[in-house]
């Protein structure tokens, strides 16, 4: 069974590839995108539970990635990560919805954790949405 589909965005194509690569052997349903924009592009066309998110990229950074695509589905989970920490980045990161902001090098076994912590935290917003639309039906219908 696939753990949870992820939308992996960065600028090196390598780390793409690499982190790719070993999120999908530990069951991950894995897309990757190269830039901010292609990411906004990609959600527009698959559901993603959790989007692992560069902070700086040419173009769109992280921070009005996560914006944008917080726009589209406020019920996405994000992770940041960056290899240049800040601190006045990871609250902004966090102020602005994220799920959390992580350092690169990342440490897989932690960032698989908070990628299926994330995809529970979406399920669950999807349910408590679905059940408030059917107690709204049930409550203006006279059921």
């Amino acid at each position: 069974m696939t753990e949870a589909s992820v939308l992996i965005v960065d600028d090196e194509q390598e780390f793409l590839e690499g982190i790719g690569e070993r999120l999908r052997i530990r069951d991950f349903l894995v897309d990757t995108a190269a830039s901010g924009m292609e990411a906004l592009t990609r959600l527009g066309q698959a559901g993603y539970d959790v989007i692992v998110l560069d902070l700086m990229m040419p173009g769109l950074n992280g921070l009005e990635t996560l914006k944008l695509a917080l726009e589209k589905n406020p019920d996405l989970q994000i992770i940041l990560l960056t290899g240049q920490a800040s601190v006045k980045y990871a609250v902004e990161a966090m102020q602005e919805g994220a799920l959390d902001f992580m350092e690169k090098p990342v440490n897989l076994d932690v960032l698989a954790d908070k990628i299926r912590e994330g995809r529970t935290k979406r399920l669950k917003l999807d349910e408590t949405r679905r059940m408030d639309l059917i107690n709204e039906i049930l409550t203006t219908r006279g059921w």
